[in-house]
């Protein structure tokens, strides 16, 4: 089963992909970040995450996508506008024709390292050593994408993490 996983932003959406093995592992099948211009108004820059993330789905061809869900934020405008951008993923994710996972960080977290408030060095660590990377994966935004997509894998086709080391 081939899973992208999102790490839902306004300036910088996470993406990775992920394939499950038959062993219980997983293998990296690509990752990066969608970043839209700073100062562009919300219409574009939902456009721009819209079609940018078409042409992942078109490229990767995912069978099942996984989002971070929104965590309760401070700035009630940053947390506005993220739910926004959550919106037109699912929106992608739903004309793509993809099953949909959601889950909350503390999810995640919990899955990877079996702690919820795992911090994100921990979880990049363990995205590292679940894939087997020679190195860690530095941008923030695609390391949480990529362990939104190994929760998913977890939750939906009884994967875990001990088989997959």
């Amino acid at each position: 089963m081939r899973i992208l996983g999102i790490d839902p932003g306004t300036g910088i959406v996470g993406f990775g992909v992920i394939d499950t093995l038959p062993s219980g592992g997983y293998n990296l099948v690509d990752a990066g970040v969608i970043r839209t211009p700073v100062n562009q108004p919300l219409p574009e820059v939902l456009e721009t995450i819209f079609d940018e993330l078409t042409e992942v789905i078109k490229m990767s061809k995912p069978d099942q996508i996984s989002v971070e869900k929104l965590f309760f934020s401070q700035n009630v405008t940053t947390a506005i506008s993220v739910s926004h951008a959550r919106g037109v993923i699912l929106l992608v994710a739903k004309q793509a024709g993809l099953e949909i996972g959601e889950y909350t960080p503390q999810q995640i977290k919990q899955a990877l390292t079996g702690y919820g408030k795992a911090k994100k060095d921990q979880v990049q660590d363990m995205v590292q050593m679940i894939l087997k990377l020679k190195t860690p994966i530095k941008q923030d935004d695609c390391a949480d994408a990529i362990a939104a997509a190994i929760c998913h894998a977890m939750s939906v086709g009884n994967f875990n993490v001990a088989s997959s080391l």
